[in-house]
């Protein structure tokens, strides 16, 4: 029975859990991206969360301690270098679980566990995207206005392209028939 027992074994022994979860880490601070099951990433966003904030106070007993979970010095050394850096006006939930579609193998929920400060896509440095439009709201048409006439000219360019060629082409078609008509009427004469 489980009674009280909340912590996620993931199917291994310790050993083998705390070496996984250890290279799963460091992977994550090499790549600042990994792909992983969800239950990884959930046993694996309470691993290395508080490493990060550990990272914050660069001394050596910061670093002993998180060396001694990661047991990599390239692995400890960027975590205190770029990322500490990074995050260091953050005041925790330093990773995002982004959940993807089933494994085909076993049907197992994947996900993509990452960085948050390293994915440009989320940044909120950013502009606004445009808001698209839709066919019931007339206000929304007005405002859009400004940015349909940019993509408009390159579509009436090739149209007039296309109606150009098979304007040249239909008479010549024309005069082919016709002058084989003119031979024709020509012989019988």
């Amino acid at each position: 029975m489980r009674h009280g027992k909340k912590f996620n074994h993931l199917g291994r022994k310790t050993a083998h859990r705390k070496a996984m979860l250890s290279n799963m880490a460091c992977s994550l601070i090499e790549h600042k991206r990994i792909k992983t099951t969800v239950a990884k990433a959930k046993a694996l966003r309470k691993y290395v969360e508080p490493l990060i904030t550990k990272s914050k106070n660069d001394s050596t007993h910061s670093r002993r301690i998180v060396f001694s979970y990661l047991k990599q010095k390239e692995a400890t050394a960027e975590l205190f270098g770029p990322v500490a850096s990074k995050v260091a006006n953050r005041e925790g939930g330093y990773t995002r679980i982004l959940r993807t579609t089933n494994r085909l193998g076993d049907n197992a929920d994947m996900c993509f566990i990452e960085l948050v400060d390293y994915n440009d896509a989320y940044a909120s440095d950013k502009p606004a995207k445009k808001s698209k439009s839709t066919r019931r709201s007339s206000a929304k048409k007005t405002t859009d206005a400004s940015s349909a006439p940019v993509e408009a000219p390159a579509v009436e360019e090739a149209t007039i392209v296309e109606e150009t060629t098979v304007a040249e082409e239909t008479p010549a078609a024309e005069d082919v028939k016709v002058e084989k008509n003119a031979e024709e009427d020509k012989k019988e004469d």
